[in-house]
C-alpha cells in the first residue's frame, strides 16, 4: 500500500533537459509516442469527465509495460549470468504492478468498451515489441525513455487536478472534488473513508 504525505503530494513540474545523442533519442522518441498517442485518443486538450477517463484508462494500459519489460529482460539476463541483479529486477517489478494499480482503480470508475479494449490490443502489442527491442539494444535508451514518459505523465495529472479545483460547482469536473474514490483505490492508498477522485488524482501524479 502507498501513502503520501500533504508535502509529498504537493510536486514541482521539473524537465531534465536531454544531453548527449541517446538521451536526444528517448527525449524526441517520447514526444513522437506523445503525439501518436494524442491523436488516437483524441486528446485536445479538453478536460472532461469522458474524455480524461479514456486518456487515463489507456495510458495506464501502456504505462505498465516498460517496468514488466525490463524487469523480464533483467531476469533473464540474471539467470545467464547467474549473478544477482542487484535490485533493480523488483524495482521495475514492483513499478509495473503499481502502474496496473491505476488502471484497475480507474475501472471501476469506467468500463471500456469493445473499441477501446481493441485499441489496448494493439497498443499493447506494438509498444511491447518496441519497447522489447530497444531494451536489447539499449537499456538506457529505455531508462531515460520512461523518464521523459513520467514527465508527460505528471503534466498531464497536473492539468486534470487543476481543472477539478477550477471547476464551476455543479459540473461533472467538480464532482470529483466529493466523489468517493473507487474502494481500491481508497485502499491502496490509504485515503480513508472518504477519498476522494481527487484525492486520487494526487496520489497517482505522486506515484
Amino acid at each position: 500500500k502507498h501513502a503520501y504525505t500533504p508535502e509529498q503530494l504537493d510536486i514541482d513540474l521539473t524537465h531534465k533537459p536531454p544531453v548527449g545523442f541517446t538521451n536526444k533519442l528517448s527525449y524526441h522518441s517520447c514526444k513522437a509516442v506523445r503525439y501518436l498517442f494524442d491523436l488516437g485518443t483524441g486528446w485536445r486538450g479538453d478536460i472532461k469527465v469522458n474524455n480524461v477517463m479514456n486518456r487515463v484508462i489507456y495510458l495506464e494500459t501502456i504505462a505498465a509495460v516498460p517496468g514488466m519489460v525490463a524487469g523480464i529482460m533483467r531476469h533473464f539476463k540474471s539467470l545467464r549470468s547467474m549473478e544477482r541483479d542487484g535490485g533493480m529486477l523488483n524495482m521495475f517489478l514492483e513499478e509495473a504492478l503499481n502502474e496496473r494499480m491505476h488502471l484497475l482503480t480507474f475501472i471501476k470508475m469506467k468500463n471500456p468498451g469493445l473499441i477501446m479494449r481493441g485499441s489496448v490490443l494493439f497498443g499493447q502489442l506494438g509498444f511491447s515489441t518496441f519497447y522489447g527491442l530497444a531494451y536489447i539494444i539499449s537499456p538506457k535508451f529505455c531508462h531515460t525513455f520512461v523518464g521523459y514518459v513520467e514527465e508527460e505523465a505528471c503534466a498531464t495529472y497536473t492539468k486534470i487536478i487543476k481543472a477539478i479545483e477550477d471547476a464551476p460547482e455543479g459540473s461533472e469536473l467538480a464532482a470529483w472534488r466529493t466523489e468517493l474514490a473507487p474502494e481500491i483505490g481508497r485502499s491502496y492508498w490509504n485515503l480513508g473513508e472518504n477519498g476522494t477522485v481527487l484525492d486520487l488524482m494526487y496520489a497517482i501524479r505522486a506515484d
